[in-house]
């Protein structure tokens, strides 16, 4: 077999560890969103294990740590909020992917948010959507859980661009 074009690229096979799958993962680019709970549980976390599963009926999921608060939080509360990062919130998304952040309503202390109009869970401010939902299933995967949300309401927001996540390091997108 030949091969014309100015550049090969040699595929090797790497050891399946936790590491490799890290390192492999972290060349898919993914958008960056502030999960929240709100009622007696109240919690934000940073996620990029986000996607819409289907338009008919809208319907979302996200993958939660089994070890994290959010997991916690999530399973008891059963609502829970999305808010789809501006590229100018960087620093919204350090501080909820901060793990020494305080913890109940107080992580919320200076950072700019309303509730949602439909659940009451905290919404940040400035992204550039925001999405409402009720959990409607859960599938243990693992060490995380997938947790099936029907969106309740959604809104679009800033015409800023978009928060990034790739390569380890935050990054933005024109929307």
């Amino acid at each position: 077999m030949t091969d014309d074009s100015p550049v090969m690229e040699l595929l090797v096979e790497q050891a399946v560890t936790p590491a490799s799958m890290r390192s492999v993962s972290s060349r898919f680019a993914t958008g960056v969103i502030v999960l929240t709970v709100g009622g007696d549980h109240v919690h934000g976390m940073t996620a990029n294990a986000f996607s819409s599963v289907s338009l008919e009926p809208p319907t979302v999921l996200c993958c939660i740590a089994q070890s994290a608060v959010m997991h916690r939080a999530l399973t008891t509360e059963r609502r829970f909020g999305v808010s789809i990062l501006a590229s100018g919130q960087r620093d919204q998304a350090a501080f909820f992917a901060d793990k020494f952040r305080p913890l109940g309503p107080t992580q919320f202390d200076g950072v700019d948010w309303q509730a949602g109009p439909r659940t009451g869970v905290p919404l940040l401010l400035g992204a550039v959507a925001w999405l409402e939902c009720e959990v409607v299933d859960m599938h243990a995967a693992c060490d995380h859980t997938v947790f099936l949300g029907s969106v309740e309401s959604l809104s679009r927001g800033s015409t800023d661009d978009a928060l990034l996540y790739f390569g380890g390091g935050y990054r933005r997108i024109a929307a």
